[in-house]
């Protein structure tokens, strides 16, 4: 069916992680077919995994794939305010795509007035921009605590007059109660500018859910805009959660590869691309297990380096990468992984913890200084091992690295700067570049490295391009696409 909206809407969500961002990409790749310039949008939101914009600056990573299912450059307009959270009660703001504050909860919370503002001045560039608007809500319009200053769901909703769509998710259980529930959490104003419902993930005969979906609509008066089925498989970059499953091969000859779930992971979207080859037996290791035997150990990103140095230590990683490096392994540390890995990083203002100065791993010759700046660059090059393949990534990083390791870089980079670091022996490499796995030849390059004898060239962009299209036409069959571009307003 053709679906051309003009218009804003909203789609917000009775949990987090119900199918929001999922929703928005696959309404956006709708739109775009049917000829509509739109634009995502998401005023707030809370992630570790983001992404560098056309304009040079840094949004949430749900916002950059909702913009390739558009078809249109990732801009700093369709996530205004990016909090990045440092601690359990703390984290960078993020405002127009820069870094303006380490604020704790409640200070924040104070901020919003301002922060609305600039979510305000994005939202008016865009309409001026585009046909059509999806907005993406964050967590739950039914968070009573969080009602005073909203600017995230209902509260940007009533403010710009906007419909609302709302999801659940029925693979939780209890999607009813989820309802009507966050119904009866708003005021009667906001009630009313909800236009449906949309259930998502639902396995089973739609046959045996037809009476609970007669029976909410006779409760509320609103209808049920579609079931969305089950996807499983889908490639789509996450917005912030690690997955709950490893992706395990049952071949012998599969590489294995370990990552540690650092409590601060950041751009863990960089293993997307290894944890669909299917050469590569891929694990997260999380706190209290030991790191099991593996060919290669990554050290990913982390937005505190200190704090998450200190857990590496507290769940024996150092003695495990020893011992790894001792029989043979390879290591590659990605941003905040490669910061590790030196001798020192030197935190004197207190960027990402209190101020002061944690030893490294001391496994290259590196230190780094955390600075003010934060380095918001797209860049391409190619790697220096493996037959120098192409590579295309960004960096997204406050530390300002020296040291002899330098000398041996691992990136070549179009710009003339080289980037990172590869030990003497060979078994260690260092990158500031997200996204090293995300270029075919680069990918199967640094599997060859890390011990596959002939490594496919696995192509991502084109597997998340094909997921978007599969869940594109999914929606096209499970949603009622006349009633969804009827409620834009």
């Amino acid at each position: 069916m053709h679906f051309a909206p003009r218009g804003t809407l909203m789609i917000q969500g009775t949990t987090s992680d119900a199918g929001k961002s999922t929703l928005v990409a696959g309404l956006c790749r709708l739109a775009r077919r049917g000829g509509v310039r739109v634009a995502p949008f998401k005023p707030q939101n809370m992630a570790l995994n983001s992404a560098v914009t056309v304009d040079g600056g840094e949004i949430g990573r749900a916002q950059a794939l909702q913009a390739i299912a558009a078809g249109v450059d990732a801009r700093i307009d369709f996530n205004p305010v990016l909090l990045k959270p440092t601690s359990d009660r703390g984290a960078q703001v993020i405002i127009h795509g820069h870094a303006h504050a380490n604020l704790d909860a409640r200070a924040y919370h104070e901020y919003k007035t301002i922060a609305f503002d600039a979510v305000l001045a994005s939202y008016a560039r865009l309409q001026a921009g585009f046909d059509a608007i999806i907005v993406e809500g964050a967590g739950s319009p039914a968070e009573i605590n969080l009602r005073d200053r909203d600017i995230a769901n209902m509260g940007f909703a009533e403010r710009v007059d906007c419909p609302v769509v709302l999801v659940a998710d029925i693979d939780r259980g209890g999607v009813f109660a989820h309802l009507l529930g966050t119904l009866a959490c708003l005021s009667e104003s906001e009630r009313a500018r909800i236009r449906g419902f949309v259930i998502n993930r639902f396995r089973g005969d739609i046959g045996l859910l037809k009476p609970g979906l007669d029976w909410l609509e006779a409760q509320t008066g609103k209808p049920v805009l579609g079931v969305v089925p089950y996807l499983h498989g889908l490639t789509l970059d996450a917005e912030d959660m690690l997955p709950s499953t490893p992706h395990t091969r049952g071949a012998r000859d599969a590489l294995k590869v370990i990552v540690p779930a650092l409590p601060r992971i950041s751009n863990h979207t960089d293993f997307d691309a290894l944890r669909a080859h299917p050469q590569v037996d891929f694990e997260y290791v999380r706190a209290g297990i030991a790191p099991p035997p593996a060919d290669l150990i990554v050290l990913p990103g982390s937005k505190s380096v200190p704090r998450d140095l200190a857990w590496l230590r507290e769940n024996g990683w150092d003695r495990a990468i020893e011992r790894h490096l001792r029989y043979g392994g390879k290591v590659l540390g990605i941003c905040g992984g490669m910061q590790m890995l030196g001798r020192e990083i030197d935190d004197p203002d207190g960027f990402e913890g209190p101020p002061g100065r944690a030893k490294g791993l001391g496994l290259l010759d590196l230190s780094t200084t955390l600075t003010p700046h934060k380095l918001l660059e797209n860049v391409t090059g190619r790697l220096t091992l493996g037959g120098a393949a192409p590579v295309r990534g960004y960096e997204i990083h406050m530390g300002r690295t020296s040291g002899g390791a330098l000398a041996r870089p691992a990136v070549h980079l179009d710009n003339g700067r080289p980037d990172g670091a590869i030990s003497d022996d060979g078994q260690i490499a260092a990158t500031y570049l997200h996204g090293i796995f995300d270029t075919p030849e680069a990918c199967a390059a640094l599997l060859e490295w890390a011990g596959v004898g002939t490594a496919e060239a696995l192509d991502y962009p084109a597997l998340r391009e094909a997921s978007l299209d599969r869940l594109a036409d999914t929606l096209a069959e499970s949603l009622d696409l006349d009633a969804i571009g009827k409620a834009f307003g």
